[in-house]
């Protein structure tokens, strides 16, 4: 039975590092997209009651 491996070039040998390729203007906390995610829903909740 062939061995049919095909062997690919290791690209950039691991020295790419996609945190120093882009930088964002804002900056936001996944705990802060929580909390305005429950804001919301409360908000939301209290609307319903009016």
């Amino acid at each position: 039975m062939a061995d049919n491996k095909v062997q690919m070039p290791a690209g950039f040998g691991g020295l790419m590092r996609f945190g120093d390729e882009y930088k964002s203007k804002i900056n936001i906390k996944p705990s802060h997209v929580i909390v305005f995610i429950i804001l919301v829903i409360i908000f939301r909740i209290f609307l319903e009651f009016i």
